[in-house]
């Protein structure tokens, strides 16, 4: 992959991030796109890593066209269809701290997002903390696990100053 590395290792304002942010990573593929607020975002996945005692060798999410994630869901899991979200788990052991490439669809976020009747930014959180409770054992197979998914989703949400107010009702 042709990926240019654009850590964020400081906020606009200056302040040094906490050393698990460094190890979090936004890229792009195959498409212009800009995350909105990642300090913000960062600050939010730190916090979420935190309460969950997950320590971080490496996180890297790639935001990406269906197309590209239609190609890799083809070559490496063979699924002929589109997603919006796909975790590859780098770690030998589940004990070992996070090393993840976390590939995210922005056509399915916005799609979804359209379907569901929310915005894009609270769609594209929902898939990035999906893909993070993934790492962290939580599984989406079963309709009971499903249910669960969404609740730790909504959860994690709430933890975010710009989606805590549409999570609490406010």
């Amino acid at each position: 992959m042709n990926r240019q590395q654009k850590p964020h290792f400081y906020t606009k304002f200056g302040i040094e991030l906490p050393e698990r942010m460094k190890q979090i990573h936004f890229f792009t593929e195959d498409l212009i796109f800009q995350l909105s607020n990642p300090d913000i975002t960062l600050r939010w996945l730190s916090q979420i890593l935190t309460n969950h005692i997950a320590e971080v060798e490496n996180l890297n999410f790639i935001f990406c066209s269906d197309d590209y994630l239609l190609k890799i869901n083809q070559s490496y899991l063979n699924h002929d269809f589109y997603t919006d979200i796909i975790t590859f788990d780098h770690r030998e052991d589940a004990k070992n701290p996070l090393a993840s490439d976390i590939f995210i669809s922005i056509d399915r976020v916005k799609d979804n997002a359209q379907k569901l009747t929310i915005s894009f930014d609270r769609e594209l959180h929902r898939v990035i903390i999906h893909g993070i409770l993934h790492l962290l054992g939580w599984d989406d197979k079963t309709p009971e696990q499903q249910q669960l998914m969404r609740e730790k989703e909504e959860s994690c949400l709430s933890l975010h100053p710009n989606f805590k107010s549409i999570v609490d009702g406010e």
